[in-house]
């Protein structure tokens, strides 16, 4: 698609968006599987939950434009994605394995943040006012899961990654 004009852009941001939504709902289940801590389990699979709804939006604003419902690679969850399971893979403490999923886990919701804020103040200046709405509603629950994710590091899981063997390091 040629990005001409704002619109372009607005639906190309769009079908990013939505690939990256469909990637995250693969990977969502083998994070929380990975989990050792109950807590971040039951994040990881609440987000799932929350994700299906973020997809069933785009599709929804996509009606709404009468574009296909369909992805564009999103080159960047892949890329934090494919981190996230490196992280996942290597050796490590159960409390330092969960630490290293809730930073992954951010990574994610930071993009996402950011692009659900640019295409909802696309969508608010080419007067996609529906669709705006949709997309705030996204945007803020990407940033409630943020919240939740640094509340359940800095309340359990950093504190216990810090008491595992030689975790902690003193200048």
């Amino acid at each position: 698609m040629k990005m001409q004009t704002l619109n372009d852009l607005y639906l190309t941001e769009l079908h990013d968006l939505y690939d990256a939504e469909n990637q995250i709902l693969k990977a969502l289940p083998k994070m929380a599987e990975s989990a050792s801590s109950a807590e971040l389990r039951s994040a990881f699979q609440e987000h799932l939950d929350q994700t299906r709804t973020h997809v069933a939006r785009l599709e929804e604003i996509f009606t709404m434009h009468g574009e296909k419902i369909k992805g564009e690679k999103c080159a960047g969850i892949e890329g934090i994605l494919k981190e996230g399971k490196e992280l996942m893979d290597e050796d490590a403490q159960p409390m330092v394995r969960d630490a290293a999923l809730i930073a992954a886990a951010q990574r994610v919701e930071h993009y996402e943040i950011a692009v659900y804020g640019c295409v909802r103040t696309y969508a608010q200046q080419l007067g996609f006012d529906r669709a705006a709405n949709l997309l705030q509603t996204t945007l803020r629950e990407e940033e409630q899961t943020d919240k939740k994710l640094t509340g359940i590091a800095e309340s359990r899981v950093n504190v216990e990654a810090t008491r595992t063997a030689g975790g902690t390091y003193r200048e």
